[in-house]
């Protein structure tokens, strides 16, 4: 379903220092700001739909390269979203390269700078107890930011009676992960091939 939205100047403004603001939260990743992506993209702009931020995460996390991916696939939707969907042309293709360039420029650029500023300072200061505090603290605050991703990207499937292959498929991939040595990749792979063969 493409949404038909009208973005105004101050509209790619915003969306740009909404992932600017975010990019300095990303601790552990960009990915750990999916649920402030969702809340903003989906909940109060309405600019992506469910179905399309869900799935921008999911193929740019299934896709070889860079973890922060799903962000350029999220700019490109808002942008087809605002010129009307692919087939409405190159005017459309344009502005979905504008969201990607917004989004990416974004969530990339302050994050970038804090963290080679903040990588001299520890670097120079390493030895001090606040910094290995500092160090350490952060591990469960990653962790937490991830857990609640997880859990959004899973809110879509709450219906256990309607859901349930997905359900059976996940518990067996992270028993399969846990307690085997066969690589993550072939288990994606897997399950690739089962959603494209239409089990799941």
């Amino acid at each position: 379903m493409t949404l038909m939205l009208n973005l105004s100047a101050q509209d790619w403004f915003d969306l740009f220092l909404h992932f600017s603001m975010l990019s300095l939260l990303g601790i552990g990743g960009a990915i750990t700001t999916a649920p402030e992506m969702h809340r903003y993209l989906v909940d109060e702009k309405q600019w992506l739909t469910e179905a399309s931020f869900s799935s921008s995460i999911a193929l740019a996390q299934s896709a070889p390269g860079p973890n922060v991916l799903f962000v350029a696939l999220m700019g490109w939707n808002v942008g087809l979203n605002a010129g009307g969907g692919l087939s409405a042309g190159p005017h459309a293709w344009r502005l979905g390269l504008l969201g990607v360039l917004v989004t990416m420029v974004g969530i990339m650029l302050p994050s970038s700078i804090l963290t080679y500023k903040a990588t001299q300072w520890a670097h120079k200061n390493r030895n001090l107890r606040s910094v290995r505090a500092f160090k350490t603290g952060m591990a469960p605050i990653v962790i937490g930011l991830l857990v609640s991703t997880g859990w959004l990207l899973s809110v879509a499937h709450q219906d256990f009676s309607q859901d349930w292959k997905l359900w059976l498929v996940t518990a067996v991939a992270t028993l399969l992960m846990m307690k085997t040595k066969i690589h993550l990749l072939w288990l994606v792979a897997f399950g690739g091939i089962l959603g494209a063969a239409g089990l799941l």
